[in-house]
């Protein structure tokens, strides 16, 4: 009676624990974390990597300025175009896009004067403003050394370039640019500041690199931060007849 006693309470144990192991979460399948929906857009890519994809909007096509671009009054702009890029004209003053871009994939290619003049600085010089305030720097660095924080590729005054990818004066040059626009705090400090990565020449110069505040030539840029929304993107006139061609943006 007694040993058939304890076989009973040892079936018994065996099946408690038998139904204790399938206790807890079902066994995983490879089916349920797999995301069907939404299905991701379809995006036509160029024929090469400087073609502007299927929903990029086109911002300079080589032809026509005057149809996305004004100049800092909003008037027409008036640098020189020709030959399928647009040149700045010295003392013409920048040029502006009427639309206004949160963030976005830029493409734009540059190209210095094929003849030097001056050095540092002073040598094919302009720039690409991000929301009308964060300066990309263009600037012939090819044999001319400047200061780091403000050769091509740099974020001017802030980031200096990982390496200098520039090519020969009078080359044709691409910056890809990725931007992410700041969000804001209620005090109109930001509560993430806005971030940039850029390609020179298909080379990585940036890599997701923070802002400090807008680009100041004289100045601490954490001081000049202000909130604000979206902004054009400006080209600048610095005085160097540098050209640009193909600009393409897509909005992310």
């Amino acid at each position: 009676m007694i040993r058939t006693g304890i076989i009973l309470m040892l079936a018994i144990i065996t099946a408690f624990g038998a139904i204790a192991q399938t206790d807890g979460p079902m066994p995983m399948k490879p089916e349920m974390t797999e995301i069907w929906d939404p299905e991701v857009p379809l995006v036509t890519p160029g024929a090469t990597p400087l073609d502007a994809p299927s929903d990029a909007i086109v911002l300079f096509d080589g032809i026509d300025l005057e149809n996305e671009w004004t100049n800092a009054d909003g008037g027409k702009p008036e640098w020189k175009v020709e030959d399928g890029c647009a040149t700045v004209v010295k003392g013409s003053g920048v040029i502006k896009t009427k639309r206004v871009f949160d963030d976005f994939q830029l493409h734009i290619e540059w190209r210095a004067p094929a003849e030097v003049v001056g050095k540092s600085q002073g040598r094919g010089n302009s720039g690409v403003f991000l929301q009308e305030r964060y300066e990309v720097q263009v600037l012939d660095n090819y044999n001319n050394r400047t200061y780091r924080n403000g050769q091509a590729g740099s974020v001017y005054k802030q980031h200096a370039p990982l390496v200098n990818a520039c090519k020969e004066p009078g080359t044709w040059q691409t910056y890809d640019i990725i931007y992410t626009a700041p969000r804001f705090n209620d005090d109109g400090t930001y509560f993430t500041p806005p971030v940039v990565t850029v390609l020179h020449n298909g080379v990585l110069v940036q890599n997701n690199v923070a802002l400090r505040g807008p680009t100041e030539y004289i100045g601490i840029p954490e001081y000049s931060v202000e909130e604000h929304g979206p902004g054009s993107i400006i080209l600048q006139d610095h005085g160097n007849p540098v050209s640009y061609r193909n600009i393409w943006i897509r909005e992310l």
